[in-house]
């Protein structure tokens, strides 16, 4: 109705697209997800790595998880940075973070970052540093709705084996 109409309205551009990968002796390594503005969260990782293969996931999510992911992002306040002084990406990998907000399209590219190190040695630690833990924040909430809708377990010691053998 119209009254859903007037809530999701801040919320009909919203986007959020993350990607980070590299290719490597194992192939075309990556993970990858989008928030689509009608509740769609995408998830993607691919490793060749002992012949894993990809997960796809898809799940829709509500208009609540949507509004927190947005929060998320306006509190981390990404929006002001500007990525012309990151790291490039190169042979170690890539990173991409575009946001699609009423006001604002952003997209920022930079290297994959080992640690906080990485983020301290560039020419825009401050910036670098509001990308890396919003990022952080970003993977820990998706794997949360992923792992919870699909109820994906960890793998189990069976018990017969033992870690003091």
């Amino acid at each position: 109705g119209i009254f859903k109409n007037a809530i999701m309205s801040d919320l009909e551009d919203f986007y959020v697209r993350y990607y980070v990968g590299h290719k490597g002796k194992f192939g075309h390594e990556f993970l990858e997800f989008e928030f689509r503005p009608d509740g769609k969260l995408r998830y993607a990782n691919n490793s060749e790595y002992k012949k894993d293969t990809m997960i796809r996931k898809e799940v829709y999510v509500s208009e609540g998880v949507l509004r927190e992911l947005k929060r998320i992002i306006e509190d981390s306040e990404i929006m002001k940075e500007d990525d012309s002084n990151w790291p490039e990406h190169d042979k170690i990998g890539k990173q991409e973070l575009e946001i699609v907000t009423e006001k604002e399209h952003i997209s920022f590219t930079t290297t994959k970052l080992g640690s906080l190190l990485d983020v301290q040695e560039s020419k825009d630690p401050e910036g670098l540093r509001i990308f890396y833990y919003l990022v952080q924040d970003l993977k820990c909430l998706v794997f949360s709705l992923i792992s919870l809708h699909f109820k994906i377990k960890p793998i189990q010691l069976s018990s017969s084996s033992s870690l003091s053998k």
